[in-house]
């Protein structure tokens, strides 16, 4: 099975419409181009880690550049999710939310006292074979009583 990604003539055809006219010197294999800046955007690679099959990679780039620039895609995806309705699924992708971190060991230095301090938090690192840079006074003023 192969790794890349090629748009079927279908495919291709619904969407040519969407395509800017060409003026002058005729462009190169849309299909070629448009499924080499799919499979570089699906997969997360770097331009220049395109398959030489897609063709040159500063082509991939340029067009996609362009077309963005002018809208293409756009309309493009606009007119899709329009053709489809409402989804069934929705998909939120974790890279785009923000995750808390976590206080430095001592072993890398630095001190960031957490908001809300666990009075057994040494002894709890302790156990896990941790050392965090609570200086004793911190803990010991934040402790709390059962009183």
């Amino acid at each position: 099975m192969s790794d890349q990604f090629w748009l079927t003539k279908a495919q291709l055809k619904r969407l040519e419409p969407f395509f800017p006219r060409t003026r002058g010197v005729p462009r190169v294999n849309d299909r070629r181009v448009v499924s080499g800046i799919v499979h570089v955007i699906r997969n997360g690679l770097r331009w220049r880690d395109a398959p030489a099959v897609y063709g040159p990679h500063k082509t991939l780039y340029n067009r996609f550049v362009r077309w963005s620039r002018m809208g293409i895609f756009d309309r493009i995806f606009a007119n899709l999710a329009a053709e489809s309705g409402p989804p069934d699924r929705v998909m939120i992708d974790s890279t785009h939310l923000k995750a808390p971190r976590r206080p430095p060991v001592c072993s890398k230095g630095g001190f960031t006292p957490s908001h809300r301090p666990h009075e057994r938090r040494a002894e709890l690192q302790a156990a896990r074979g941790l050392r965090w840079c609570w200086p004793a006074s911190y803990l010991s003023s934040h402790r709390r009583t059962n009183e």
